[in-house]
């Protein structure tokens, strides 16, 4: 009897109607003879409405009763589906993080899975019992319900599915697979069958909003594979698999984007060791994340200009801590720019090709589009841009790649 995890978001599950969908699609594979485990987030809307109910009481909340109160989002969705399951004949139980149990440390919040206990599910799977499982949950060494962090149903299936040694895990949601880009932009998108764990994890960390990056990390530490299928129709999904399972590899496979960026300038930087470090240290301490990095050298040696990206949110954060240790930094100006995007082309065959940098560079020279900072890793390039011509780099890029569908 082959396992399969099946994972539904918020959308999938956002009312009475679309929960009983959830239920038909869970019945078929259950009739097919295959042990099941469901795992539901919580209904569209529940998570920000009880994080905001939270906040109204205690702006300043203690993360403990914040896990406790937000994770009843996804006890409601699991006894429904529950319910949905059993009104369809189909032997189901609903089961919370604790109940499994789904140990993991006490970083209230945002906390990792540690292990998983199967044991009991395992044992009902053979009693032809399908689990649904709530995500974005799990329980610490103090026995309190801690929480994933947002978008942590994703990984909560992914380790499900690991645990069990599942065939693979399907992942519901309101698309129905990855594309080479963008549809709402670039028109000419097309699905792609599969991908690789690394490209999917460079498209997820880059603005790809279809997987969580923590959940692709998981899958291909734990060679997990995972399809990304619609909710909404009966077609079939993108696979998310080792780079092994792909006969004939892309040079590019995709192209991401990502608004969330801020540009900062320092300008006429003391040239002399320790000064990035100087620099970067307090960002660090503050939490600040740093993206990419670029270094210009003036001609006599003695200064350079440095630019490097942040979050937009900590844009204003970043400038604070700039100023404020400005007399140990040794600076002439800062330029803050909120109104530039990162745009990234991805693919594993870049290994083995070679002027993938030369085609991206040409291509939005040739459209007048000025690059600002460039960074890359084996499979991945990416350019800051001004964010104006966003649209226009993606369609040029994905049209110069091959990428377009016929």
């Amino acid at each position: 009897m082959a396992r399969i995890v099946l994972k539904f978001g918020g959308t999938s599950v956002g009312d009475i109607e679309r929960i009983k969908n959830v239920a038909r699609r869970v019945k078929r594979e259950a009739d097919a003879g295959h042990g099941v485990a469901v795992v539901v987030s919580a209904m569209a809307g529940v998570t920000n409405q009880l994080v905001g109910l939270v906040n109204q009481i205690s702006p300043l909340h203690d993360a403990r009763e914040y896990d406790a109160v937000v994770a009843t989002g996804e006890q409601v969705t699991v006894g429904l589906l529950a319910l949905a399951l059993q009104e369809l004949g189909v032997s189901a139980r609903s089961w919370t993080g604790w109940q499994i149990p789904v140990v993991t440390d006490n970083v209230h919040g945002k906390a990792r899975i540690q292990r998983i206990d199967t044991a009991e599910l395992e044992r009902r799977f053979d009693d032809g019992q399908v689990a649904v499982v709530a995500g974005f949950q799990g329980v610490g060494p103090d026995n309190r319900i801690t929480t994933l962090g947002r978008g942590g149903s994703d990984t909560s299936a992914v380790a499900l599915a690991a645990a069990l040694g599942a065939e693979r895990c399907d992942i519901y949601t309101d698309v129905d697979g990855v594309y080479t880009c963008d549809p709402r932009i670039v028109a000419k998108a097309r699905k792609l069958d599969k991908i690789t764990y690394e490209e999917m994890l460079e498209m997820a960390s880059l603005g790809a909003k279809v997987l969580q990056t923590r959940s692709v990390e998981m899958a291909m530490n734990h060679r997990v594979r995972v399809q990304v299928l619609s909710s909404f129709a009966d077609a079939p999904g993108t696979l998310v698999v080792d780079e092994d399972e792909i006969v004939e590899k892309e040079v590019v496979s995709g192209i991401a984007y990502s608004r969330d960026e801020a540009k900062i300038t320092l300008t006429k930087v003391a040239d002399r060791p320790g000064v990035a470090a100087a620099i970067f240290g307090p960002l660090a301490d503050f939490g600040v994340n740093v993206d990419m990095i670029v270094q210009n050298v003036s001609d006599d040696g003695k200064s350079t200009d440095l630019t490097f990206t942040v979050t937009r949110a900590d844009l204003d954060r970043a400038i604070k801590v700039l100023k404020e240790n400005r007399n140990g930094l040794d600076f002439k100006e800062l330029r803050p720019d909120a109104g530039v995007v990162k745009v990234s082309v991805i693919g594993v065959g870049m290994r083995s090709h070679a002027g993938v940098a030369l085609t991206m560079f040409k291509t939005l020279a040739d459209k007048g589009i000025n690059i600002q900072v460039i960074s890359t890793s084996e499979i991945k390039i990416s350019v800051l841009i001004n964010e104006q011509y966003l649209e226009l780099a993606l369609r040029a890029l994905h049209t110069a790649y091959g990428l377009d569908a016929a």
